[in-house]
């Protein structure tokens, strides 16, 4: 089970694994109070990315396009399976500083790891 949750929201046992999948460390905060497990920060939108999009509701189309194009490289592939894996063995939960709950590169994350787990083993990872 894969879920989502800010970084400046509290930990809870329900967590499971918490990882950090943004490229920059969430703002004001130290890393006993984020309480992840691992920062995947190669995983998070790139610098370009994350800039065009701003975290403009209107741009949310466009950014998850080039977003999931991102996540077709070979390194992000790599961490997106270790996260596969880990929501196998439990609860994972994808932790990120946006403000937008609806709009942040975790509901993407979350979305291709959705329909990573509807192929079968033997398929690639699709993104």
């Amino acid at each position: 089970m894969v879920h989502i949750k800010r970084a400046y929201d509290a930990a809870s046992r329900g967590d499971g694994t918490r990882i950090l999948v943004d490229r920059l460390w969430p703002r004001g905060l130290k890393k006993e109070e984020v309480n992840v497990a691992k920062w995947m920060k190669e995983l998070g939108p790139s610098t370009e990315l994350r800039k065009s999009f701003g975290h403009d509701p209107a741009h949310w189309k466009e950014f998850c396009k080039r977003y999931k194009a991102e996540l077709r490289r070979p390194e992000a592939r790599e961490m997106l399976k270790e996260i596969s894996k880990a929501a196998a063995r439990g609860a994972v939960t994808l932790v990120y500083s946006a403000k937008d709950e609806e709009h942040n590169q975790a509901v993407v994350i979350s979305e291709v790891l959705g329909a990573q787990r509807d192929t079968s083993p033997r398929k690639s990872l699709k993104v």
